[in-house]
């Protein structure tokens, strides 16, 4: 097999398959220095089924047994258990894993059964997984969610025990904003600016120098800042999947992003990634057809489960003003916690549903009415810019 990418969701393929199925040789081809690039991922430990998450304990630098959220008008401190992997580990466990790993290596062409580089060389296998990232073709209509963080060094023990998923106390600019902090180790924080947003613009320079600024009102001396990482993620508003996957060639498969298997919601993929990563390492013949008839079948199915969150995302970006969807995040905090774990998890009830939609709503039921139906999407600002095909 050959893995065209070497991001999280080709990266977990290799992770599975070289647990279970270590006779398969699986060759690796990333453009960049390593698997997984500069990144962090983090889950919900509800977000996984056990077994799920007892196979991915090996890429798991750390984990807490709760998370906190701040808004304007309450704290929360909820007992879901939260978990992180870094790119570093990654890198380090699959690598481990596969026969070869190539990084370095730029792909300017695929087949189901050929790889060809930017050297001119040419890689062969009955299998070959596209993972190279999402694409952003016109077929989806797209928010963000995007964010700057950076890996701190405190003077002092920063006394954080916990994450801080949602500190939403801050400004709101450019959207819904946040700040995320994960506590890493004693004098160590991950702290990210994050913000849902109408456009993809990141200025990294602005969103370092506000991280700066808050990191000093939360008292933490920064003693060194050890790494910078960045993301924009897309939300989705509406779509057309059977365009979408009308426009890849049937014979090649992909994966993660690019089969558009990440959560509507919050653009985060990797259970996702881990479930595909099972089925295939399950599947009795690893060829380019089988990966690919089992990902667009997935594919397909969790869009279809995802169209609760697709409505959702309208209400936020189509109904609410920018400076609303503050409002629209703290009283979704206020539900029980089992239904929020539900929700992260892609598996929200009837009754969820029904209970985030009822109730004193943050914003005009009139105004929110009209964003509900899927042509809605088209009146937001991304639906011009995706519409050229931009990303």
């Amino acid at each position: 097999m050959i893995l065209a990418g070497g991001g999280l969701a080709n990266g977990l393929i290799g992770f599975w398959l070289g647990a279970a199925r270590p006779a398969l040789r699986v060759v690796a081809v990333e453009a960049g220095p390593t698997i997984g690039g500069n990144h962090t991922w983090s889950f919900h430990t509800s977000d996984v089924p056990p077994a799920t998450y007892a196979a991915l304990e090996p890429l798991i630098v750390a984990r807490w047994p709760g998370q906190d959220v701040r808004f304007p008008r309450f704290s929360r401190t909820l007992a879901t258990g939260y978990n992180t992997i870094s790119s570093d580990r990654l890198h380090a466990v699959v690598g481990g894993r596969l026969d070869t790993v190539m990084t370095g290596c730029t792909v300017v062409g695929l087949g189901a059964d050929t790889v060809r580089l930017a050297d001119g060389r040419v890689l062969r296998a009955p299998c070959v997984i596209d993972g190279r990232g999402f694409m952003g073709q016109a077929p989806l209509l797209t928010a963000y969610q995007k964010f700057a963080g950076l890996e701190i060094e405190t003077r002092d023990p920063h006394g954080l025990s916990r994450p801080i998923i949602m500190d939403a106390t801050v400004a709101q600019i450019d959207g819904y904003r946040f700040i995320y902090t994960l506590p890493l180790d004693d004098r160590r924080l991950l702290i990210e600016d994050t913000r849902y947003s109408d456009t993809d613009a990141l200025d990294r320079p602005a969103l370092h120098a506000a991280l700066r600024r808050y990191a000093a009102d939360q008292g933490w001396s920064i003693a060194a800042e050890l790494r910078e990482e960045a993301g924009v993620l897309p939300i989705t508003l509406d779509g057309d999947i059977a365009r979408h996957w009308a426009g890849l060639d049937a014979g090649i498969a992909h994966s993660g992003m690019r089969a558009l298997l990440f959560h509507a919601a919050t653009g985060y993929s990797l259970p996702l990634a881990a479930a595909l990563a099972e089925r295939i390492a399950a599947l009795p013949l690893l060829t380019s057809a089988a990966v690919a008839e089992t990902v667009r079948a997935m594919s397909r199915k969790a869009w279809e489960q995802q169209s609760f969150y697709r409505m959702l995302n309208r209400l936020l970006f189509v109904a609410a003003r920018p400076d609303e969807r503050v409002r629209i995040l703290e009283r979704f905090y206020t539900l029980p916690e089992p239904l929020i774990q539900r929700f992260y998890a892609g598996r929200p009830t009837l009754a969820d549903k029904a209970r985030i939609l009822i109730g004193k709503p943050p914003i005009p039921i009139p105004r929110a009415l009209t964003a509900l139906p899927a042509r809605s999407a088209h009146r937001h600002p991304a639906a011009v810019a995706n519409a050229r095909g931009q990303p």
